[in-house]
């Protein structure tokens, strides 16, 4: 998973990791610094693998970790994360060694991961958009019930 370090190793993506980490540091909350990331990625290699989906991991591991990297502009701004994310991404991503056609596909991916039509192709537009709905644990979170997602969104029972 060399590409995949590469991304972790690389200076911009941690300042980013490292304000989304501050800004949500009083966040009670689910949050999106690295172990939500991770735990995204690592769904999406399940659902690709037992749907026999022909996506390298590198590529799946790269989408999940980048994903949410635009969280700051979010909180800071009001810009559509995805917007952010899906900027930040191709520069990281070409640095990493990922081809222009897998940039490509994470970045469509990473622009489409809060649609929900999303979830329905069986791409990696719709494995990133149903592993990052299954990364929460609602079912053990001490403040479900102050959520706002609504009842049918919530996570009730361990999936992946």
């Amino acid at each position: 998973m060399k590409k995949v370090n590469h991304i972790l190793q690389n200076p911009q993506y941690c300042k980013m990791i490292e304000q989304i980490n501050t800004l949500e540091a009083d966040r009670p909350y689910c949050r999106h610094g690295l172990p939500h990331l991770l735990d995204v990625a690592r769904i999406a290699y399940i659902i690709s693998l037992e749907n026999q989906y022909d996506i390298a991991k590198e590529v799946i591991y790269g989408t999940a970790l980048l994903h949410d990297l635009g969280k700051s502009a979010q909180y800071l701004n009001g810009t559509p994360h995805e917007l952010e994310s899906a900027k930040a991404a191709p520069d990281v991503l070409k640095e990493a060694g990922y081809s222009d056609e897998e940039i490509k596909m994470i970045t469509e991916a990473i622009l489409a991961h809060r649609k929900p039509e999303s979830g329905k192709a069986k791409n990696l537009k719709g494995i990133l958009y149903q592993a990052d709905k299954r990364s929460r644990a609602c079912f053990n979170c001490m403040i479900e019930n102050r959520c706002n997602w609504s009842e049918d969104k919530k996570n009730k029972y361990l999936e992946y």
